[in-house]
């Protein structure tokens, strides 16, 4: 399908006047060439390897934004998991990798790097849980890399011995940074069903079933289907509603589709998928909350929220694969706290608690995201928190992930201030009810029978 001149002057009026862009042009790339027994010679070999393969992305997406009159915000790189390249290393601590990754993304000029991650479902291998201990540390020590653990899927279950580690792991990672707004733990995240394709931070990796070299492109636009919605007369029906969010889509789509081919002609790598996900910021407008609210719930978190979040997801997947055979990544409305100003003021009122959110991240793309929780909250509540929306993801054979941010030294009410597109998260309280014995248990939830498939 080609793209038209009437779409690139729709496209633009839409950058000028409804905050759309494109979030992210990530490079991923496999590093399994990098294998040594020595971490340094590792990290040596990652850091070559990146900068090497990335040199062009940041001039390439800066020269795509000129030609085309569309933000990219941010350029990214994603890696193969870390773990998968560290088996034959003999030293405990990985973290020296971490800090290479860290020193070619400021090299190359990217503003993220994802891949300090491990997948440990069904089992964690030596490799994987070296990376998970070093994870605080590595976090602790860089500015532009990101960790991902994935600790459920719905053919393996629910790894709980690693769900339980991690609820630690965050803990340790929220007080090695107490005094930069505890942002270790927001560099990080746990996931059930992670996708190998993904260009968001911080989950994202380079999946064991890519090319060597892939170009994913992610698109945001919650502003452009706010302004929609907000056009249309009050007692249009839902039916309705639904058309135009669908409509929309395509078109935001669209614009991610040009700007994904273009950014692989000119890299001379693949082309991978294009993720739409509606996908927050602080801005005012650029809101998934006031589209929620726009649709008609009185405020965010409010009863009919979960519908309308349900209906919004799947209006945006259809116009989404519609406007491209490449549709990939988690597509569909991120619900984050802290990049959200709707989100904020609906936590902040009341409207939204972490109940309402869990409930709301069975229909959209990912999950319980940037939320702050008192400073106090213990390993075991976390792990429960884990737990609950792992099983969200396993029975609905969906992604769903956990990104909390454990507010060291504050409590409900208080805040924690990030600034950028991460924005701020007023602390959110955090049931108190948690039980010793189900965290301690440990060993595997079984898959569920819908894993059968075969």
């Amino acid at each position: 399908m080609q793209i038209t001149p009437a779409e690139v002057a729709e496209t633009i009026a839409m950058v000028a006047e409804q905050h759309l862009d494109i979030r992210t042009i990530t490079l991923g790339m496999n590093l399994r060439s990098c294998t040594d027994a020595d971490v340094d010679t590792v990290a040596l070999k990652v850091y070559d390897r990146m900068t090497h393969a990335a040199d062009k992305l940041v001039p390439t997406a800066e020269q795509l934004e000129r030609e085309f009159g569309i933000p990219i915000v941010n350029k990214r790189i994603s890696v193969t998991p870390i773990a998968e390249v560290c088996a034959a290393v003999t030293q405990n601590d990985l973290s020296p990798i971490a800090r290479a990754m860290d020193r070619a993304a400021k090299e190359v000029g990217v503003d993220f790097v994802g891949g300090f991650s491990a997948l440990v479902h069904k089992g964690a291998s030596k490799a994987d849980n070296k990376l998970m201990d070093s994870i605080p540390d590595a976090l602790a020590t860089t500015d532009f890399v990101c960790a991902s653990v994935n600790v459920g899927s719905t053919r393996a279950g629910i790894n709980m011995d690693a769900a339980y580690k991690m609820a630690g792991i965050i803990r340790k990672c929220a007080e090695l940074t107490a005094d930069r707004q505890c942002i270790a733990a927001g560099k990080l995240v746990v996931f059930c069903n992670a996708v190998e394709d993904n260009p968001f931070m911080a989950g994202a990796f380079h999946g064991s079933g890519e090319a060597d070299e892939v170009v994913n492109v992610g698109v945001s636009g919650p502003g452009v289907v706010r302004a929609v919605l907000a056009g249309m007369p009050k007692d249009a029906d839902l039916t309705t509603v639904a058309e135009a969010i669908k409509a929309t889509s395509f078109k935001i789509t669209r614009a991610g589709e040009l700007m994904a081919r273009e950014a692989s002609k000119r890299l001379g790598v693949a082309k991978g998928i294009l993720d739409l996900s509606l996908a927050p910021t602080p801005a005012e407008g650029d809101s998934v909350a006031e589209i929620l609210e726009a649709i008609g719930v009185g405020t965010c978190g409010g009863p009919g929220t979960t519908a309308a979040l349900a209906m919004l997801n799947d209006a945006v997947k259809k116009g989404g694969v519609m406007a491209s055979s490449s549709v990939g990544g988690l597509s569909g409305a991120f619900i984050p706290v802290s990049e959200d100003a709707g989100m904020i003021r609906a936590a902040e009122a009341g409207a939204l608690c972490l109940e309402k959110l869990e409930a709301m991240t069975s229909v959209c793309s990912v999950g319980l995201d940037m939320i702050a929780v008192p400073g106090d909250t213990s390993q075991e509540a976390i792990l429960g928190i884990i737990a609950d929306e792992c099983a969200i993801g396993m029975i609905n054979n969906k992604t769903t992930a956990v990104r909390l941010i454990p507010a060291i030294g504050k409590k409900v009410g208080d805040r924690l201030e990030f600034g950028g597109l991460l924005g701020y998260a007023p602390v959110m309280p955090v049931n108190e009810y948690a039980g010793t014995v189900f965290a301690h248990r440990g060993g595997r939830i079984p898959a569920p029978l819908n894993s059968l498939k075969n």
